[in-house]
């Protein structure tokens, strides 16, 4: 049985596993330049010390799942950054740093997840066969570099979805999928429309469908795990009974606090990991088996998660 394996199984049994926190901010908190049009993808290249340590802090609290820092390291973003070059080795060296951040730390029970995006920071959004093709490159690109599983991040818009889905099931790796959340002003749960600059310079791009219409669609493709993730830990709770009418399969949640200004994420509004640990005690009780936290949250998170819940 390998190391997926062991952590499917275990989980199937009923117990709850820990993930690691949001690596991206983190690596915003630790004073990582950002690449324009790119987020923090650069930095696996440019401050790779920097990306390990945080695996490696993550880990130490207790996170037996860790993301690699590729949530802005798809194809298009590459592109658009002046980066496209860089695209194979800034992916293969992320899943590397956390691997080696694991087999540092002797921790060879830590799951590596490569996590891929269907996000833009610009309006140059690719057509969904491009969005395909890229997908599969980069998570073939991690599996080669040892990722165990590819993990399906920020998925907004039902359509590419399903592109990068089918793109990334090339890798023969297993896939989770993460969708991210936000009620509409009827109170009803959305795929986050947060790209609310681009909704009408960009006819291709599809906002809004319900998080209903969203599980659905994942129903026969063979996905194990849904997360809800980079969704506000105020949303969570209806997210979750909603997955729970229309989801048979396994369920994590990892929520965001706090929020960005051009890009700077307001630190000063993320909830003290105290409170956020109220909110995910309410959420193992509806029967989720991971826990952790997205942008916003960090190793003391973490931390008191695992001292508290574990």
């Amino acid at each position: 049985m390998n190391r997926y394996e062991e952590f499917l199984s275990r989980l199937l049994k009923g117990e709850i596993i820990l993930i690691d926190g949001g690596t991206g901010t983190e690596v915003e908190r630790r004073g990582v330049p950002q690449l324009k049009n790119a987020w923090n993808a650069g930095g696996s290249l440019t401050h790779p010390q920097i990306i390990k340590g945080i695996h490696s802090d993550f880990i130490k609290e207790g996170a037996t799942i860790i993301i690699s820092n590729t949530f802005a390291t798809c194809k298009h973003l590459m592109k658009d950054a002046d980066c496209l070059d860089d695209f194979e080795l800034v992916n293969r060296r992320s899943v590397e740093l956390a691997i080696e951040a694991r087999n540092d730390l002797n921790k060879d029970n830590v799951l590596v997840a490569g996590g891929i995006s269907h996000w833009s920071f610009t309006n140059k959004l690719p057509s969904l066969i491009d969005l395909e093709e890229g997908a599969s490159e980069q998570a073939i690109i991690m599996k080669d570099a040892g990722a165990d599983l590819i993990l399906l991040e920020m998925m907004i818009d039902i359509p590419r979805m399903l592109s990068v889905l089918k793109g990334v099931k090339n890798s023969n790796l297993p896939i989770w999928v993460g969708l991210s959340c936000e009620p509409d002003e009827k109170g009803v749960m959305r795929l986050l429309s947060g790209q609310k600059d681009l909704v009408d310079s960009s006819p291709n791009l599809r906002v809004g469908e319900t998080l209903e219409e969203a599980i659905l669609s994942l129903k026969d493709q063979n996905i194990p795990l849904i997360n809800i993730m980079h969704t506000d830990v105020e949303y969570i709770d209806k997210c979750l009974d909603i997955v729970k009418h229309n989801w048979n399969g396994l369920v994590g949640v990892y929520a965001h606090s706090g929020d960005d200004i051009q890009m700077e994420w307001t630190f000063d509004k993320v909830i003290s990991p105290k409170d956020y640990l109220n909110y995910c005690e309410r959420w193992i009780k509806k029967g989720i088996n991971i826990i952790g936290g997205c942008c916003g949250t960090g190793p003391e998170h973490i931390k008191h998660l695992k001292e508290n819940l574990f």
